[in-house]
């Protein structure tokens, strides 16, 4: 039966807000710390690989992955596993290919070597193209994690947007890079108290694996489904290839690291983590096809809303929230610092003011990151008003699929091979764009032309040929040919470890204390509301917090 009540415990706002609290308490512990654009934006390169690795996870998915995957193996099951898995060849392959190039190459903007690649024309077109594109992007899944904790969760639809997106700008502001990477590791323990629960209890309620795998519908676990065949997978892997080879969030991971050797191991520790988390995120959903069969479409993305409603008590389906919450406010804070970077380093000090001081950068750094926030939100109440999120979701993917090929292509290819030419760059990147454009409009006459497999794959091809036929026709002067032969050296040339002694990890009393304080609210809330014997479960979730907690701070004590 569905659980239709729409109202939230007192137990449950208490925890999201002790949470929303050591987000706040993240940022104002860096805030004083960031003394200039290579610590704000590149953690000086001395971020560990273990830390960059967990923020590079938590930054590769959103509130998505409980809406609508969640709905995906409610009807279909296994059908999102297989797809999130694409993930993991994606990011291996990326990594080999551009792990140790991108730490070569950028220190504090992922596009600042693409001046000395194709020159200043390509570095101003890719951040006009790729600057909408994210902002886009981040709306879109701050309305997701509004629209599935409001309607699925009954809190408040603009608190959640509200309440979200200046939460994530407030601690981006103040403590950039750092303060992004320490919130996403506090984040992943709050998501892994979610996920490693909520497949057991589910499995349980359908009566054990026996029960679940008798009663689910035939051809639950194939691989594909529908419309989502092989062919569909080998564009959506196209793209995640492309989207995490060179999205500006996940290239920070790369290049904030102290050698090569840890950037690589930044993807391989990424890699385990995209293979456990698919089965641990969406059997709950697979599970809720026995005992809740009767879900209407029209509820189909509040499926995992709905499940955890069914077998979690209160305070549990707080800490549900917030581990929503962290899937998404990991996915944007990233993207709010990488995107702060590219419009201070390869906008402000390149074209406005190349003289200006470390102190006025780290200003412009800090407004940067409060427009793209604003701009986020404000984008994201005109989304929520103008259309529902199916529709939205179907059009960020055409969106993508019009953008990312042009954007993507030349910056891979420009980081392993030097044939193609600075004006080639800028003829794919032009011609990918002008094509996608021109076919999505075809598409009012030809509907099929608008799906977003065709669209993807027509722009890869236009992309592809203005490359190629670009840098046939207008090869590079003896300057700027010359300037290529130096950017090749230093790009070939594996680059050394960071001198000096890696940076003292001071975070431990400050992930302690984090945990600890989410822990002890969620215990002390819950006893406080409810009979122990309704609410073991969140007691039990509080404990193995509080134990959590207690190791972080002996690595403290250990540390000094």
């Amino acid at each position: 039966m569905i659980n239709a009540s729409s109202g939230l415990a007192i137990a449950d706002y208490a925890v999201v807000a002790s949470f929303f609290a050591v987000m706040i308490s993240v940022g104002l512990f860096f805030g004083g710390k960031q003394k200039n654009m290579a610590q704000f934006f590149g953690g000086g390169k001395q971020v560990p690989w273990w830390l960059s690795g967990i923020s590079f996870y938590m930054c590769s998915f959103s509130a998505l992955a409980f809406v609508m995957y969640s709905a995906l193996a409610y009807k279909f099951g296994w059908l999102p596993i297989t797809i999130s898995w694409l993930s993991v060849p994606a990011v291996l392959i990326g990594c080999r290919l551009f792990a140790a190039r991108w730490r070569r190459a950028a220190e504090t903007s992922p596009l600042e070597f693409i001046e000395r690649r194709y020159g200043n024309g390509m570095r101003q077109g890719l951040m006009w193209m790729g600057l909408p594109m994210r902002i886009l992007d981040d709306a879109f899944k701050l309305l997701a994690i509004g629209t599935v904790v409001g309607a699925g969760m009954g809190f408040p639809l603009h608190g959640a947007i509200i309440a979200s997106g200046l939460i994530i700008l407030s601690y981006t502001f103040l403590g950039g890079l750092w303060a992004t990477l320490v919130a996403d590791f506090i984040q992943f323990f709050v998501l892994l108290a979610v996920i490693l629960v909520m497949p057991f209890l589910c499995i349980a309620k359908a009566g054990g694996w026996t029960g679940f795998i008798e009663n689910v519908p035939p051809g639950f676990f194939r691989f594909t489904a529908d419309k989502y065949n092989w062919t569909y997978m080998l564009v959506f892997f196209m793209m995640l290839f492309f989207n995490l080879s060179t999205s500006w969030s996940m290239v920070q991971r790369y290049y904030s690291t102290r050698s090569e050797k840890d950037a690589r191991k930044v993807g391989y520790f990424v890699c385990v983590l995209l293979f456990i988390g698919p089965p641990l995120f969406f059997i709950p959903a697979m599970a809720a096809r026995t005992f809740m069969p009767e879900i209407p479409a029209e509820r189909m993305n509040e499926v995992y809303a709905l499940v955890c409603k069914n077998v979690l008590p209160i305070g549990f389906v707080g800490m549900v929230i917030a581990a929503m919450f962290s899937a998404t406010m990991s996915t944007l804070a990233g993207d709010y610092n990488a995107v702060a970077s590219v419009l201070t380093n390869d906008f402000y000090k390149r074209m406005i003011a190349p003289d200006a001081s470390p102190k006025q950068h780290m200003l412009v750094a800090r407004i940067a990151t409060v427009l793209v926030g604003l701009a986020v939100i404000g984008l994201t109440f005109v989304m929520q008003s103008a259309q529902g999120a199916n529709d939205l979701f179907d059009t960020a993917n055409k969106v993508f699929g019009i953008f990312l090929p042009p954007i993507a292509i030349p910056i891979m290819l420009g980081l392993v091979t030097r044939h193609i030419t600075r004006r080639g760059g800028v003829a794919g990147l032009g011609g990918g764009i002008a094509v996608g454009i021109a076919t999505f409009v075809a598409g009012a006459y030809r509907p099929d032309l608008r799906e977003t497999s065709v669209i993807f794959t027509i722009t890869c091809l236009a992309t592809l040929l203005g490359l190629l036929l670009g840098s046939l026709f207008f090869r590079d002067d003896t300057e700027h040919d010359e300037a290529l032969t130096h950017f090749f050296e230093k790009i070939n040339t594996p680059s050394p470890v960071l001198e000096g002694p890696p940076a003292r990890i001071t975070f431990w009393p400050l992930v302690s204390g984090g945990l600890a304080t989410i822990g002890t609210v969620l215990i002390v809330a819950s006893l406080a509301t409810r009979p122990f014997e309704e609410i073991r479960l969140s007691v039990g979730g509080g404990i193995g917090m509080l134990i959590t907690a207690g190791i972080f701070f002996w690595l403290s004590k250990r540390g000094k």
